[in-house]
């Protein structure tokens, strides 16, 4: 059966729906996209207008397909030690100097797991059998489920050090070949769970001594980005440390945090 090509009435519905769900500016450029990733749907359902399978994605007879379709639309691209100026700001000066009795990280839009993993192999090299944990969120919860399992292709590996690999890492043999599995003590310290960043905040999440929310803001208006840095910025701790990606900044979006340099921002 064929499929319609999307309209911009039809796109303009999965904008809205995406906005005010996520909180995801998507262009109109990204009509292509939209309609490339979610035709795979319209097909499994056999449904030949995107109008058609909107109706059925926001029925509560298909309640998990709504959460499928966030799934699709929510871009996930990350890899190991993505933008590693990072990694070595938090180990030289946050980890290398921290005195305390827990240390607590999250990782705010955690995608698969790799920003969340790097920051344990950082944390296990520096702070041991200390006291330590990180909490990894996301809105998919199909990279949720990539992220507890802790298994990837050898591809994105590019920023690793190779000693932390042997260290923290399972390489696959036959089988599993071009694969590799965190190591389970690292696992164990790490806990993901879904979080919509556009939401409140589950209760008990509790306070941070640092805060990742890095590639996020782009898809952002200047209003939302208001919201979410705020609501982030309550769970930071006094003195808390909170990084955003090298492409963005939090220039006029808040005074409730200060600038330490570019991308890397402080709770007074």
């Amino acid at each position: 059966m064929s499929i319609s090509p999307i309209t911009l009435e039809e796109f303009d519905r999965f904008r809205r729906l995406i906005y005010d769900h996520a909180g995801i500016a998507l262009i109109p450029e990204k009509k292509v996209m939209v309609a490339s990733r979610l035709a795979k749907r319209l097909d499994y359902y056999g449904v030949s207008t995107y109008g058609e399978y909107f109706q059925l994605a926001t029925q509560r007879d298909h309640p998990m397909e709504f959460q499928m379709m966030v799934n699709i639309l929510t871009t996930n691209e990350t890899y190991f030690f993505r933008e590693p100026k990072h990694f070595d700001f938090f180990r030289q000066e946050i980890i290398k100097n921290w005195r305390g009795e827990h240390f607590r990280l999250w990782s705010a839009a955690s995608s698969s797991g790799e920003e969340a993993y790097s920051l344990a192999m950082v944390m296990a090299q520096d702070l041991g059998m200390r006291r330590w944990e990180i909490l990894g969120s996301d809105l998919s919860t199909r990279v949720l489920d990539i992220a507890k399992q802790g298994v990837y292709t050898m591809d994105r590996l590019e920023q690793m050090d190779m000693s932390l690999m042997e260290k923290y890492c399972l390489k696959g043999v036959r089988s599993q070949a071009g694969f590799f599995k965190v190591d389970q003590k690292l696992r164990d310290r790490v806990n993901f769970q879904q979080v919509n960043l556009m939401q409140p905040l589950p209760t008990g999440i509790g306070k941070f001594d640092v805060i990742f929310l890095r590639n996020v803001l782009i898809y952002f208006d200047q209003d939302t980005k208001k919201q979410v840095v705020e609501r982030l910025a309550t769970t930071l701790k006094p003195g808390g440390y909170f990084f955003v990606s090298h492409s963005e900044s939090l220039h006029r979006i808040t005074d409730q945090l200060q600038s330490i340099k570019p991308s890397i921002y402080r709770k007074p």
